[in-house]
C-alpha cells in the first residue's frame, strides 16, 4: 500500500479513537507504531518509536516540568491562592464584577508559582467559584470564569508548554517563558473586560450585591499576602531576565521557596500535603510524558508516510501572506483543541511547521508563544475540555458540565479575540522576548 494512503488512514484511526475516549498519547502510540509497521515491518517500526521517543524525552531540561507543577500544588497547599484571593477582593470590592474580576487577577498572579492552567483552574474553582455563586452570581458564570482564567497560567511564566516547545525547536525557553507575559496580561484585561460588561448590563448574573467599598487601611493590610508571589516572580523573571538562573535553575530555586512557605504556614500539619502534591505531580508528570511519547512516534509516523512532506510542499506553494498563515493555523489548533491536548498538539505540529516559518522569515518566538496561546484556547472547548471537566471534578454537586461549557463559551471568543491582536500588534510577544538577550 502507498504510504502516503497509509498516513491518512492512520489520521482517520487517530481521530476515531480519540473520540471514543481512548488517551490520546496512546492512540498516537498505536497508530504511529502500527503504521510504521506496515511500511518497514515491526521490528524496525518499534526500533524507530523507541529511539524516538528516547531522544525526545531524555532531556535535562524536562526537570522543569514536574517542578512547575509542584510549586502550584504545594503554593496552593500552603494557602497561596485563597490569601491572593482575599486580597484582591478587597482592592477590587467597589468595581462591578469585583470576585470575577479578582478571580481572573488572582490567576494571572498564580500563574507565578504555577506552570499549568489545568493546576490553576482547579484550585480556583475550589476558592473563588464558591464565594461568587454565594454572592449571587449564576452558577454558569461562576465555574465559566475559572475554566477560562486557567488558561492564563500557563501563560504567565512558569509555563510547562514554553519549556516543551523551547526543547522541541532548540529556541531559548527563558525568552519563551519570557514572551508570555504579554499575551497572559492581554488575556486578564480582555476577561476583566468582558466580567465588568456583563455585571454592569446582565444583572440577571451577576448581582450587585458583592460590591463593597474597603477602607484603605483594609486595602494596605493585605499587601503581606502577596509577597510570596511577588518573591517568586522575582526569582523566576529576574533570575532568568538577569542571566542568574537557567530556567531550570529558577523552577528548583522557586519550588524549595513555595515549600518553605508550606512549612512555615501548616507546620506539623505540611506532611500529608506534601505527600500528596508529590504524588499528584508525578501522575500528572507521567501523563504528559506519555502523550510526548505517544506524540514523538506519530510525529515520526507522519515523516515516514511522506504526510509532513507534503504539508510543507502544500504551505511553501500556496504563497500565502503572514497573517493568512497564521490565521489558519490557529484556526486548524482551534480545530485540534477539540480532540487533544495542548501537548500533543505541540508535540506532533512543531517539529513540521518550525522549519517553515523559520524559511518564511517569521520571528520563531514570536511564533512560538502565538501556537501556545492558539493551542490553550481548545481546554474549555467541547467535548475535550480539559479545564471545563476538571473544574465539573472539584465543582459543588448541583453543577454539571453542561454548566461549565456553557459559562466558559462566554470567554470563548475574547480568547479568540486575542488572535488577530496579537497578529496586528506582534509587540505583545517581542518586546518581552526581546528582553530575554
Amino acid at each position: 500500500m502507498d504510504p502516503m494512503v497509509i498516513g491518512v488512514v492512520g489520521i482517520v484511526v487517530l481521530l476515531v479513537l480519540v473520540s471514543i475516549g481512548i488517551h490520546v498519547g496512546v492512540a498516537l502510540g498505536v497508530v504511529g507504531i502500527g503504521g510504521m509497521a506496515c511500511i518497514m515491518g515491526f521490528s524496525n517500526a518499534v526500533t524507530l518509536s523507541v529511539n524516538s521517543m528516547y531522544f525526545n524525552n531524555a532531556n535535562y531540561a524536562f526537570v522543569t516540568l514536574p517542578l512547575f507543577i509542584l510549586m502550584g500544588l504545594w503554593g496552593a497547599a500552603g494557602g497561596i491562592s485563597k490569601t491572593l484571593y482575599d486580597g484582591l477582593v478587597v482592592w477590587t470590592g467597589k468595581i462591578r464584577g469585583s470576585l470575577g474580576i479578582a478571580t481572573v487577577l488572582g490567576c494571572a498572579a498564580f500563574g507565578a508559582v504555577c506552570g499549568s492552567s489545568i493546576v490553576t483552574a482547579a484550585v480556583f474553582a475550589k476558592v473563588s467559584s464558591p464565594e461568587m455563586r454565594r454572592l449571587g452570581y449564576d452558577k454558569k458564570i461562576a465555574y465559566g470564569i475559572t475554566a477560562s482564567a486557567g488558561m492564563i497560567g500557563m501563560l504567565i511564566p512558569p509555563s510547562i508548554l514554553a519549556v516543551i516547545y523551547g526543547i522541541l525547536t532548540g529556541l531559548s525557553v527563558g525568552k519563551l517563558l519570557l514572551g508570555g507575559i504579554g499575551p497572559g496580561l492581554l488575556l486578564t484585561v480582555l476577561m476583566c473586560a468582558d466580567i465588568y460588561y456583563i455585571a454592569r448590563f446582565r444583572t440577571d448574573l451577576i448581582t450587585p450585591q458583592e460590591m463593597r467599598e474597603y477602607s484603605w487601611a483594609e486595602k494596605l493590610k493585605t499587601l503581606p499576602t502577596f509577597w510570596p508571589v511577588i518573591v517568586t516572580a522575582i526569582i523566576i523573571f529576574g533570575g532568568i531576565f538577569g542571566g542568574v538562573f537557567s530556567p531550570t535553575e529558577a523552577s528548583a530555586v522557586a519550588t524549595v521557596v513555595i515549600l518553605v512557605l508550606l512549612l512555615v504556614t501548616l507546620k506539623k500539619e505540611s506532611g500529608p500535603h506534601l505527600a500528596s502534591g508529590v504524588k499528584e505531580t508525578a501522575t500528572t508528570s507521567a501523563m504528559i510524558f506519555l502523550t510526548m511519547a505517544g506524540a514523538c512516534v506519530f510525529s515520526r509516523y507522519l515523516v515516514v508516510t511522506g504526510i509532513s512532506d507534503k504539508i510543507v510542499e502544500l504551505i511553501i506553494g500556496a504563497q500565502l501572506n503572514n497573517y493568512a498563515l497564521l490565521a489558519i493555523l490557529a484556526l486548524l489548533y482551534l480545530i485540534l483543541g477539540c480532540l487533544m491536548d495542548s501537548t500533543s498538539m505541540l508535540t506532533i505540529t512543531i517539529p513540521i511547521l518550525h522549519p517553515i516559518i523559520v524559511k518564511l522569515g517569521i520571528d520563531p518566538y514570536f511564533f512560538g508563544v502565538f501556537m501556545i496561546y492558539a493551542s490553550q484556547i481548545g481546554i474549555i472547548t467541547p467535548p475535550f475540555g480539559l479545564a471545563v471537566f476538571t473544574v465539573k471534578g472539584v465543582a459543588e454537586p448541583d453543577v454539571t458540565v453542561e454548566d461549565v461549557f456553557a459559562g466558559s463559551m462566554k470567554y470563548l471568543f475574547m480568547m479568540i479575540a486575542g488572535i488577530p491582536i496579537m497578529m496586528v500588534f506582534p509587540q505583545i510577544i517581542t518586546v518581552f522576548t526581546s528582553w530575554g538577550g
